[in-house]
């Protein structure tokens, strides 16, 4: 089995819906990527890519010869708009993530950007969105690299409201009406 096969093997829960999508070429000499949504009830709640990049002689800012790259993405509730702790609970969705599905990890980076879009003149019937983007890297401690994608998929349930849970369960709803900006719509900004 090679290690694509491994990583995609990984059990992820029911809502996250996921494909795999050209990778960047010029990074590394070999690289791999995916990109999700997660859907529950016809909603998309998040979205994100999953990129492994990795260079078998290593590369001195990984300290490793692998590299995840990540980017989350969601809507959240108006609310979070002035929340001054939303970096540090998107921060922790991360590491929480990679913990509990057993991926280990070291230089660990990431960056957690809040937008805050309100409407004025003739678009003032438009709500207020707030839209949290979130871009994380790591370098796997082993190239057994299932438990990151896991956790990747689980940081995206995150930033789409799904509470942690076991695979084998399904929420009722969302503990917070998250809806995820679609990539493409993204890079048209």
């Amino acid at each position: 089995m090679s290690a694509i096969d491994a990583l995609t093997a990984a059990p992820l829960r029911h809502e996250v819906q996921w494909e795999e999508i050209p990778a960047p070429s010029r990074l590394a000499p070999f690289s791999w990527a995916a990109e999700a949504d997660v859907v529950m009830h016809d909603t998309d709640l998040a979205s994100g890519k999953f990129i492994v990049l990795y260079d078998p002689n290593g590369k001195d800012d990984w300290k490793g010869r692998a590299r995840v790259v990540t980017l989350i993405q969601a809507q959240l509730e108006h609310e979070f708009a002035l929340e001054s702790m939303l970096g540090d609970v998107a921060w922790s969705w991360v590491t929480e993530s990679l913990e509990l599905a057993g991926a280990e990890a070291h230089e660990l980076g990431c960056t957690v950007t809040r937008v805050v879009s309100q409407s004025y003149g003739a678009l003032a019937a438009r709500p207020t969105t707030v839209d949290v983007e979130m871009r994380a890297s790591w370098t796997p401690d082993s190239l057994a690299l299932g438990p990151h994608f896991g956790a990747w998929s689980a940081i995206l349930c995150a930033a789409g409201g799904l509470p942690p849970q076991p695979l084998s369960v399904s929420p009722l709803h969302p503990s917070h009406r998250a809806r995820a900006p679609h990539l493409s719509a993204a890079k048209d900004r």
